[in-house]
């Protein structure tokens, strides 16, 4: 191994010797506990060092890293405290995450490093959205992303490293190719020669180097880091190296054949650097000594206060109340200012173009939002009013367009995703659910995050831009659901949603968005998340429902005035208002809950228990579901109509009056 020392001073070597060998010696002793039972899992990074500690401190303090599992270098070379790491991978309270994390799926702003989920790929948006967030403020930062060789197969590669691309993003990629994925060798993964050859085709630049040489690591990030910077353009870094342990202890390696790792070994980038310093007579063998002395006595400090800190005490009101950021948004209904009768789909225009003026740093992004307007045209003449910065065209990528958002809010912006139509969110359903919702609960991170979810059937667009699923994030703690019915609501809980600091998946009716009109305030106004509608009282029966239910049921009552039926529109359905439903089920006795969404584990199901539970002994029947065929969304008008819950309303009505 050549070491170029060009550039560096003594000190500046025996600094980068310094960062090296401290998460070396970290490693010795956590696998020391390890064996001796005194801690519970550990996934090595030990002949790996050079690239993690390398990379962080070729960058400024200030740029986000995001680093995986074996990346302890990271850490260190921030300046984390041992003890605060320890009491993390303790799972103790003053940990990073408060005991709710495992070792490294953690992130922490005052060192500007974002934590990983275990599926690795998603890491790799984040890093889109912080280098758009420095683009945006004309900033000369980068970002820097971490994948493993394994997770350079999965789809969020490809997306981030294509959307960076796209839209000229100052990232740098950075695979460590150790030639495994777990247990499966890089032949089974790929056959492109190099990882690195792959640039090519996203129009970037890619560079293999030797990832155990240290200097080469830290001499390539810097310029890749000017790079970037200067074109405006992300790159693409494979560094060759080695893990000289199982994929975590408990994995073992067998797999591996002997040969490799003594043929690595000699490759250990902390045992050839220290030769190397040596041999140039930078420091001695004493200041080795002393050195190792130094980083013991900080381990051992460290230690002392980890194994000190006792185990968490669960505190259930702080858990829950942890799920979300708080919302500090005030809200003010404008019922008292000039009214103007819009469409549901201009209120919707309407709040979010008003919420543009109120948030500077609102980002819009999705397919075909800008010139074209939208599928629906709802953002039709947004690029000409704020520019085509903040009205973003987006690729066919809904992962990476989710974790660029995640990024984003990091860096103190809030953003708009436009899923074209709700059908498409599968493809980003992973960020959605493992990333946006439980950044706030594992380390403190708020996502300010909306996505629009044009959803429901009834205009004859078949099981692939029909389908009603927000059942799917009603069952995911973080995040918020909204689903407005009249233009009115979705303006006012539109505009809430943006200025609310959680993910709030906001579902709109297509439906409703040019056949439903009303008188809506013109002037920028809230109507606050989590509180339900009282659409009509009555005596009867108690129709609980949202979205296009609600114009059903209130046709429906309409055509029979012999029952007086109680009409609550949920208008959000996470967190749901408890209170308005209690409310209405004591006013009639009777509830039928209504949803276009199929019958079996639609959000009925969870409010017919709540009322089981809670409303016992004000009910006078059971619990009536009215909802949709539990089979896809059929495409033929006389199926879809057979298929939706409004063709069984009569049924579940009468059912309810003749028990």
């Amino acid at each position: 191994m050549q070491f170029d020392r060009s550039g560096f001073s003594n000190e500046q070597l025996k600094e980068i010797y310094t960062e090296l060998l401290r998460p070396r010696m970290i490693e010795d002793k956590m696998l020391l506990l390890l064996r001796q039972g005194r801690i519970s899992k550990w996934f090595s990074g030990i002949g790996q060092e050079a690239i993690a500690v390398g990379a962080t401190l070729a960058l400024d303090s200030d740029e986000y890293v995001m680093p995986l599992h074996r990346n302890l270098g990271v850490f260190t070379a921030r300046k984390v405290p041992f003890d605060k790491l320890f009491m993390q991978w303790q799972g103790r309270k003053n940990g990073f995450s408060k005991g709710r994390e495992r070792s490294f799926h953690f992130g922490t702003n005052e060192y500007h490093i974002c934590g990983m989920i275990s599926h690795l790929g998603p890491q790799l948006a984040i890093a889109d959205g912080i280098a758009l967030a420095h683009k945006l403020r004309k900033e000369n930062k980068v970002s820097l992303a971490f994948s493993g060789d394994g997770g350079t197969s999965e789809g969020d590669f490809h997306e981030a490293l294509n959307v960076a691309a796209v839209w000229g993003l100052p990232v740098i990629f950075l695979i460590e190719n150790n030639g495994y994925g777990l247990s499966t060798p890089v032949n089974e993964q790929y056959v492109c020669k190099q990882l690195a050859d792959r640039a090519v085709g996203y129009g970037m630049k890619g560079i293999t180097i030797d990832g155990n040489n240290v200097l080469e690591v830290y001499k390539t990030i810097k310029e890749a880091r000017e790079y970037c910077i200067q074109e405006q353009k992300p790159i693409l870094i494979e560094c060759m190296t080695f893990r000289m342990r199982g994929h975590e202890e408990a994995s073992g390696v067998k797999y591996v054949p002997k040969e490799l790792f003594a043929q690595w070994a000699l490759k250990d980038p902390v045992t050839v650097f220290e030769n190397y310093l040596l041999s140039e007579k930078i420091f001695t063998g004493h200041y080795i000594n002393q050195l190792r002395e130094n980083i013991q006595k900080e381990i051992d400090a460290g230690l002392a206060a980890g194994f000190a800190e006792p185990p968490v005490t669960p505190d259930t009101k702080e858990e829950i109340a942890d799920v979300y950021a708080p919302s500090h948004a005030t809200h003010s209904h404008a019922a008292s200012g000039q009214k103007s009768e819009k469409k549901f789909i201009q209120a919707l225009s309407d709040g979010l173009r008003q919420s543009m003026i109120e948030h500077p740093n609102l980002v819009l992004m999705g397919q075909d939002i800008a010139e074209y307007g939208g599928a629906f045209k709802l953002t039709e003449g947004f690029v000409q009013q704020f520019g085509k910065e903040r009205v973003r065209n987006t690729p066919l990528c809904e992962s990476a367009i989710v974790g660029a958002a995640l990024g984003l809010s990091i860096k103190g912006f809030k953003s708009m995703m436009e899923m074209q139509f709700a059908d498409f969110v599968t493809v980003g359903f992973n960020q959605i659910i493992n990333n946006l919702a439980k950044i706030y609960y594992r380390w403190g991170q708020n996502a300010d995050v909306v996505i629009r979810m044009p959803t429901g059937a009834g205009v004859g667009a078949g099981p692939f831009h029909s389908q009603s699923n927000e059942a799917w994030f009603v069952h995911t703690p973080g995040l918020k659901v909204v689903y407005p019915s009249t233009p009115e609501d979705a303006k006012g809980l539109l505009i809430a949603a943006i200025a609310d600091p959680n993910p709030v998946m906001f579902f709109e009716h297509k439906g409703l968005y040019r056949s439903i009109s009303g008188m809506v305030p013109d002037d920028y106004y809230t109507i606050e998340i989590g509180k339900a509608r009282k659409v009509q009282e009555g005596e009867d029966i108690s129709i609980i429902t949202y979205g296009a239910g609600v114009h059903w049921a209130m046709e429906y009552a309409a055509k029979h005035t012999d029952t007086s039926f109680d009409i609550l529109d949920l208008r959000t359905l996470l967190p749901l208002d408890y209170d308005a439903i209690h409310l209405s089920v004591e006013r009639t006795g009777k509830v039928l809950v209504l949803h276009e969404d199929c019958l079996t584990g639609g959000i009925g199901g969870e409010i017919a228990a709540w009322i089981s539970e809670n409303c016992f002994s004000k009910l006078d029947a059971p619990v009536i579901r009215c909802a949709s065929l539990d089979t896809p969304v059929p495409f033929a008008i006389e199926l879809e109509q057979n298929f939706l819950a409004k063709s069984r309303l009569d049924e579940c009505v009468q059912k309810l009056l003749n028990y």
